[in-house]
């Protein structure tokens, strides 16, 4: 990422971090907001063969920092934390805001990283979301209270759900997305501090832009979308996987930005048969 934005931060930050399994790393990276938690819908699945490793990268979860800081100083953080757990080499997992920066690593990486699962992500990311009513947020706000004490309460769905901003973030609302947002979703959000938010909209407002760079990245890529995402669009993940040179292209019709969370057995069968069929990622 550009360094036209100051640093106020010196030196790489200590990042929380969720291990599981053992076997071949790899390195899942949440979006925004997230946390290392909010991966479980992968990491669950995926410690059963492999190593997985989520951080809480700075700002987020449980990795707390004073005072504001850049998008590359998430780059800092985690080429620190792959130095302290020792690793060689790795694959990368990123879900939105992960994705770019799994992207950003196999720049900065490039012999670390074996391959890039890319999750409702863009190297170039636009959305298409409507405007924010007062109403968007009250359904929301009463939604995701009610949601977080009662999860996956079909009245609470049908009542308040379905007219929030959840609609926007799903369209399957079924007991099992709603149980991901009240369990991961709800305290990700309350854990994301201002500095992070901070740091991601300076970034998008300055119009980040690295899809003439990724024809540096030669590792194979599986990258996979939403075709009803507001957030970033279908179109713009396609365009990522399309400037790509190894790339593999998987898109869901009816979901949306959340879609391992509608579709979790679907998207791991999908992750599953692409490591079957690129058994140097894991093996490398």
């Amino acid at each position: 990422m550009s360094d036209r934005y100051s640093h106020t931060s010196v030196g790489a930050a200590r990042l929380n971090v969720y291990v599981q399994g053992q076997g071949f790393p790899i390195l899942a990276l949440h979006g925004h907001p997230g946390s290392g938690r909010s991966l479980s819908v992968f990491t669950n699945h995926l410690s059963k063969h492999y190593q997985t490793i989520a951080p809480d990268l700075r700002g987020y979860g449980q990795s707390r920092v004073n005072g504001n800081f850049d998008m590359t100083d998430h780059l800092i953080d985690l080429e620190a934390l792959l130095d302290r757990l020792q690793i060689e080499k790795c694959l990368l997992l990123g879900w939105s805001l992960g994705g770019i920066l799994a992207m950003e690593l196999a720049l900065r990486l490039p012999q670390r990283v074996t391959g890039m699962i890319l999750v409702a992500t863009a190297a170039r990311p636009y959305g298409n979301h409507p405007p924010v009513t007062w109403q968007d947020n009250l359904y929301t706000g009463v939604a995701a209270l009610l949601n977080f004490i009662n999860p996956s309460w079909q009245w609470n769905i049908e009542t308040f759900g379905k007219r929030s901003l959840f609609r926007y973030l799903i369209q399957q609302h079924t007991p099992t997305a709603y149980s991901y947002i009240a369990q991961e979703a709800v305290p990700a959000y309350l854990q994301t501090s201002a500095n992070a938010s901070r740091a991601l909209y300076t970034a998008l407002r300055a119009g980040y832009d690295r899809l003439k760079d990724l024809e540096q990245i030669h590792c194979p890529s599986l990258v996979l979308a939403g075709v009803q995402d507001r957030h970033i669009t279908v179109e713009s993940s396609l365009e990522t996987a399309r400037y790509l040179k190894n790339s593999q292209w998987q898109c869901y019709p009816n979901t949306a930005h959340l879609f391992p969370w509608e579709i979790p057995q679907q998207v791991l069968n999908d992750i599953d048969r692409w490591l079957e069929d690129h058994p140097q990622v894991i093996n490398s």
